[in-house]
Order: structure tokens, then C-alpha cells, then sequence
């Protein structure tokens, strides 16, 4: 009977593998993830929410001014949630100034917590996201570009890890046709947010927005695309409640209706 091999049994190899898995739950705890809350999301998500150290890319469904507000929502309600805590502060660099600050007070993230920079060209709002991620006191940075290519996006990724800042970047439509999530890209998630019909109230009025919300890629996962009600005042997300499950509007009464009951 051969004797077993001293390399395979040196206590250097258990050492290594306990040195590597330190250093797995180490990153874990410096750098969790942000749950959205809902289990057909989290669930689909290989890391259980938005990794809070990568970099994350959202576009809309179309160039349509609708569209393009929805996702503008949909990432600032993410961005409300990084900052939820007091005293944390989210960048938002862009080359136009053309955001609406009551619309983004509406999910949860008031002018307190923003600091705006402005570039002339999207080379230099890459350039700022990429120092704002490295200096890592930032809640969440978020950049507005219609052009970042693979050597661009591998630099934010990098940055958002080193920072352990998550990074938001929303990809501008340059062309009506071409979608901007067709460009190869280093982030770890890459989302695509339309608009879609409300719910009708049972009473004349708006009701609460909805959005269809699709993962085109993510690391080690599968895309999926979801139905889902619009951010909340803290930035939340919900799956449509069905009809059925819905509390039945109270019955309103007028004089005669009253008269009828008394004469009954």
C-alpha cells in the first residue's frame, strides 16, 4: 500500500484554503449588498441585492422622455436606499444639469443628500465618477453618459471596489434605434427600465406608476424581467398586489341612500 504523498498532506494547503475563505467573508462584510425587498428579485440575484462595491448600468426602454424618467427614478430610489442613513451624501455627475428635484425628493432623495458635478464632455464625467469611487466617503455615485467603452467601465468597476462605493451609470440614448446596453461592459448588472400602464383606481384619478424592470446581464446569474410598481417615498420597489387582494373602496352614501335605510 503506497504511503500518502507529504505534499498532500502538508498543513500549508488547509492554511491557504483558510487564508482564502478570510478573505472571501472579509470582502462579504466590507462590501454587502443592497436587497430590494422583494424575493422574485433577490432571489434571482446572485449576490441577494446590488453588490454595494460594483459597478451597476441602467438605461431606459426607449428614448422617450417617459422612459427616460422612469429609469432616472428607478436609479435615484436605488441611490435614496445607499444613503439611507443620516449624514450620507450621493454624487450625481452629468455634462447636462436637467434633473427635476422635486421628482427625486419623491423617492426618497431630498437635496441634502446630493452633490452635483458637472463636465463638458462624458470623458470628464467618467473622470469624476472614477475620483469620487476612490475617495470611498461617497454613499453611491452615480454618472450620466451617452459613451463609456469596455477600458471605461473596467476603471469605474475597479474604483467601485477599491472605494467600496457602489457605482450607478446611466447610459444616455445617442441614436432613437440603438439600445445603449448593447456595448460590451465591465459592471456586474446591467438593467433596462419602460414604462407601463397603471393600475386603474376604482375612483377617477392616477394611480401609482409601474414599470417593466429587466435584468439584461449580470455575473454569475440569469436576466430576468419583471412587472413592478414604481419607487416609494423611501426608494422602494413593489410586485403589483392582484386584484383580489386589494381592500374594496369604502361605499359612499348620499341623502337619498339615507333616507332609503331609514324608510326600510
Amino acid at each position: 500500500m503506497l504511503a500518502p504523498s507529504p505534499l498532500l498532506a502538508s498543513p500549508a494547503i488547509d492554511t491557504v484554503a483558510r487564508l482564502r475563505e478570510a478573505v472571501v467573508q472579509t470582502r462579504t462584510l466590507s462590501i454587502p449588498s443592497l436587497s430590494f425587498g422583494i424575493g422574485s428579485m433577490d432571489d434571482r440575484l446572485a449576490s441577494g441585492g446590488l453588490d454595494g462595491g460594483g459597478l451597476h448600468e441602467i438605461a431606459a426602454g426607449s428614448s422617450s422622455l417617459t422612459d427616460d424618467a422612469a429609469a432616472t427614478l428607478f436609479l435615484a430610489g436605488i441611490a435614496a436606499r445607499f444613503a439611507a442613513e443620516v449624514g450620507q451624501t450621493v454624487c450625481w455627475a452629468m455634462t447636462d444639469f436637467d434633473l427635476y428635484a422635486p421628482g427625486l425628493e419623491q423617492v426618497g432623495i431630498g437635496p441634502a443628500k446630493l452633490l452635483y458635478a458637472q463636465g463638458r464632455k462624458d470623458v470628464d464625467v467618467l473622470a469624476i465618477a472614477e475620483d469620487a469611487l476612490r475617495d470611498g466617503s461617497l454613499a453611491c455615485v452615480i454618472a450620466e453618459v451617452k459613451s463609456a467603452d469596455m477600458t471605461a467601465t473596467r476603471r469605474l468597476q475597479l474604483a467601485a471596489s477599491d472605494g467600496q462605493t457602489p457605482m450607478l451609470l446611466y447610459r444616455r440614448y445617442r441614436t432613437r434605434d440603438r439600445c445603449p446596453l448593447s456595448s460590451p461592459s465591465s459592471a456586474m448588472t446591467r438593467w433596462r427600465i419602460s414604462c407601463m400602464p397603471s393600475e386603474r383606481l376604482p375612483w377617477p384619478g392616477v394611480g401609482r406608476a409601474r414599470w417593466q424592470v429587466e435584468l439584461v446581464r449580470q455575473r454569475n446569474g440569469d436576466p430576468f424581467s419583471l412587472e413592478l410598481e414604481a419607487c416609494d417615498a423611501q426608494g422602494r420597489l413593489a410586485l403589483p398586489a392582484p386584484s383580489r387582494d386589494r381592500a374594496a373602496p369604502p361605499r359612499r352614501t348620499d341623502a337619498r341612500d339615507d333616507a332609503i335605510s331609514r324608510a326600510a
